[in-house]
């Protein structure tokens, strides 16, 4: 008995904003909508904690080419601190390591959190993928064992207590890349004398993009198939936060050979000071890719893609 022909996996471009549900790790999320979408190429911009939800990114085609973008952006995230118990995870999925009775005032924990603003150090928790000898240190930590880390220097940008109902309070956090905010939950609950652990997490924002356009593997999986392809974003909607320049079409040609051009006001505008940006073809408006913008109006192609993306919403 012959087997039949595997499906050849499309050349799809573009973004899928996916809300990922709890109790699924961001690889296995990435595979599943790999797999509903046949895509031939994807990845993911940054990882969800399994019990964490809400807004994965996942790129998929010549949009692989920019993830490292988002992978360097802020994140926004709501979080359910469980104030009194602590755990060796730093959240639901570790066991209890101690517990505290809880007899803190709203104004206690406003006043607490003006000291987790701004930069602040965050020692990385051994239940994480950061590598040690090129293992991760989550393995270490279920083979019992304990590494020094070193403390690292983040920013929470904004902090916010949306409810206070003890043993729990709700935050809004803002923050830079590589913050931990399990760690920014037991830090909070060490500076309380109480102690404390997430009790959920949900990520809300990526750079500019914002979980209320999101959809689950749940409602992919159940649009036809033409409807999944049309729930991606474009391919620059990772770089809508970068100045827009159009280049008429034979500098275009020679942008896509990668090309330095001295930029004129003929075929092109330049109405921004120097810096990252993306670049297109006046005719189509389709994305050629992203160049830095240099004194003299010089524009050194960085990054670069064929012109089959869609186009700029």
């Amino acid at each position: 008995m012959t087997q039949a022909p595997k499906k050849l996996r499309l050349p799809i471009d573009g973004i899928l904003l996916l809300d990922k549900s709890a109790g699924i790790s961001s690889n296995d999320a990435l595979v599943q909508a790999k797999r509903l979408l046949n895509a031939k190429k994807a990845g993911h911009t940054g990882t969800l904690d399994p019990f964490a939800t809400g807004l994965l990114p996942l790129c998929f085609g010549e949009a692989t080419k920019f993830s490292q973008d988002l992978l360097e952006a802020d994140k926004t995230y709501e979080t359910v601190i469980h104030l009194g118990i602590s755990t060796a995870t730093g959240d639901t999925e570790g066991e209890i390591v101690s517990r505290c009775e809880v007899a803190v005032t709203r104004s206690q924990v406003e006043e607490k959190l003006t000291k987790f603003r701004g930069e602040i150090e965050q020692v990385p928790p051994m239940h994480s993928a950061l590598k040690r000898d090129g293992k991760p240190l989550y393995e270490y930590a279920r083979a019992g064992i304990t590494l020094e880390r070193q403390a690292r220097r983040v920013r929470i940008h904004e902090l916010d207590l949306l409810a206070f109902e003890p043993p729990y309070i709700k935050l809004r956090v803002k923050c830079s890349k590589g913050t931990y905010i399990r760690v920014l939950g037991a830090d909070i609950g060490a500076a309380l004398g109480c102690g404390a652990h997430l009790q959920a997490l949900r990520r809300t924002g990526v750079g500019n993009l914002e979980l209320n356009k999101a959809i689950t593997l749940e409602q992919l999986a159940a649009f036809p198939e033409q409807a999944r392809l049309e729930a991606l974003a474009p391919v620059d909607a990772l770089l809508s936060s970068f100045p827009k320049i159009v280049l008429s079409e034979e500098l275009a040609k020679r942008f896509l050979h990668g090309q330095r051009i001295a930029l004129t006001k003929e075929g092109i505008n330049i109405p921004f000071p120097s810096g990252r940006v993306r670049v297109y073809q006046v005719d189509n408006d389709c994305l050629l890719g992203t160049a830095q913008l240099q004194e003299f109006g010089l524009l050194s192609p960085e990054r670069l893609i064929a012109p089959k993306t869609h186009p700029t919403p």
